[in-house]
């Protein structure tokens, strides 16, 4: 008989707050700023485009513990806990001392962690009398969980998804229109903004900054209608500190505490999820834990980005945000792993990462791939392919493991499953997938665009 692996809490030990880093952090982010004044923003600015209380949340640096409303708790019990897993078959196919854990976000209706923050804004939508929600998406994760959220909410949705996603996971939009939102590969020609850049570039396949674009154009445009996002700013990493909080509890249960935590990175929400929790201790107590954020060799703002403020969206349209970044015109190369083609890094995570809390590392796609087959075959998920960014960066500590003949405790956060990925496993498979890099002058020639203000 095989060991006991899952750990799951009951429905009482679920958390009823949310944690905010904000409040812990030795040096806070900048703020964000005016594109035309250079003046910092209050939330009262921000609320025009982002329900009134996530504007509140974004910029709060005193409350460390922010209450989860009860009509979302009740919501979160439908799925939550999520399981707390050891990988004893991963271990021993890469013979490692390490003990390795995966927090399985994968296990809910909607397949990934992103319905942890679209239940909390679509309720902030609804007690302020919102009646349309818009918002972007790149595989299409975010995009279904907030379709199904806003739909739970009586919410209508609107999702500009990212063309060549769409193009790679039709099946995402199959979801999104099942939960009636309406769907639009981006960029489009149904905003000014999509427009404009089709005009530059008629073959431009998208990326998250034209899809952002073109959801706050619409959502400033509609009366009654707020911009919601699924990652990078601070109150998006605020709701998904559920993660964390959660596995916390669940780590105790398995009598360790994690010497790594691991999670892809696109903009930030999963990393800040599950990280965040476990960062405070290092910040408040002086605990040594390491916090790795997986991203694309192809995308790699953290590791090779500038830090500068930069729009979040490439035609200008969001506030300026001090991050690291390869330019809000940076085209990312078509990889599978479309929810982490993002030019910048949250606001939250630049900061850390000047700070030396935590660090980046670059994964090749086909070793992501080779990362996300393994583990496929030892612990039985297919993982999405951003997920197996973290499961390769895990792949690559517990060989040092091996190595060093270290017994180092490692946490990595499965963000969704891949099952609607499976033609990106075909290609990978059948020998079509490639590697992406960027070179040093595209980033130095993007880069350089941007105005210095840092």
């Amino acid at each position: 008989m095989s060991k006991q692996k899952k750990f799951l809490l009951q429905e009482n030990e679920i958390p009823t707050q949310w944690y905010n880093i904000l409040a812990d952090m030795p040096h806070k982010p900048l703020p964000p700023i005016h594109p035309a004044t250079k003046q910092p923003l209050g939330w009262e600015d921000l609320a025009h485009i982002f329900p009134a209380e996530c504007a509140k949340q974004e910029l709060n640096t005193t409350d460390r513990w922010i209450d989860i409303p009860e009509e979302v708790i009740e919501k979160y019990k439908f799925y939550r806990s999520t399981p707390l897993v050891r990988a004893y078959d991963l271990e021993k196919a890469l013979d490692t001392p390490a003990h390795i854990y995966f927090k399985n976000e994968s296990t809910n209706p909607l397949g990934s962690h992103k319905i942890n923050s679209a239940l909390a804004q679509c309720y902030y939508c609804k007690q302020e009398g919102t009646t349309n929600v818009t918002t972007e998406t790149g595989a299409g994760q975010w995009g279904a969980a907030l379709a199904y959220a806003a739909k739970i909410f009586g919410l209508s949705a609107a999702v500009y998804q990212v063309k060549i996603s769409m193009l790679q996971k039709p099946y995402r939009s199959s979801i999104m229109r099942t939960f009636d939102a309406v769907v639009n590969g981006s960029p489009s020609m149904s905003t000014r903004a999509g427009k404009d850049i089709l005009t530059a570039d008629p073959n431009h396949m998208g990326s998250l900054g034209t899809a952002i674009s073109e959801a706050i154009e619409l959502a400033t445009t509609t009366p009654h209608c707020k911009y919601v996002l699924g990652s990078v700013l601070n109150h998006v990493a605020l709701h998904q500190s559920i993660i964390g909080l959660e596995a916390e509890k669940q780590m105790q249960m398995a009598g360790e505490y994690p010497d790594m935590v691991i999670a892809c990175f696109g903009g930030g929400s999963n990393f800040g999820g599950v990280a965040f929790p476990f960062m405070r201790h290092n910040i408040l107590e002086g605990r040594t834990t390491e916090f790795i954020a997986a991203e694309p060799e192809s995308c790699p703002k953290l590791t090779r980005g500038k830090f500068q403020y930069d729009f979040g969206d490439e035609a200008g349209y969001t506030p300026l945000l001090p991050m690291f970044t390869l330019g809000h015109q940076f085209k990312p190369a078509n990889i599978h792993a479309g929810g982490l083609r993002y030019h910048g890094a949250g606001m939250i995570v630049s900061q850390l990462i000047k700070d030396g809390l935590m660090h980046g590392v670059d994964i090749p796609q086909l070793e992501s791939f080779r990362a996300g087959i393994l583990f496929a075959q030892t612990e039985g998920i297919i993982p999405a392919p951003e997920s197996s960014h973290a499961i390769a960066a895990t792949i690559r500590e517990a060989l040092k493991c091996k190595e060093t003949g270290e017994e180092k405790v490692i946490l990595f956060n499965l963000s969704g499953h891949g099952l609607i990925d499976m033609s990106a496993y075909d290609q990978y498979i059948n020998g079509d997938l490639q590697n992406y890099s960027i070179s040093d002058k595209e980033i130095s020639d993007n880069v350089a665009q941007l105005e210095q203000i840092i």
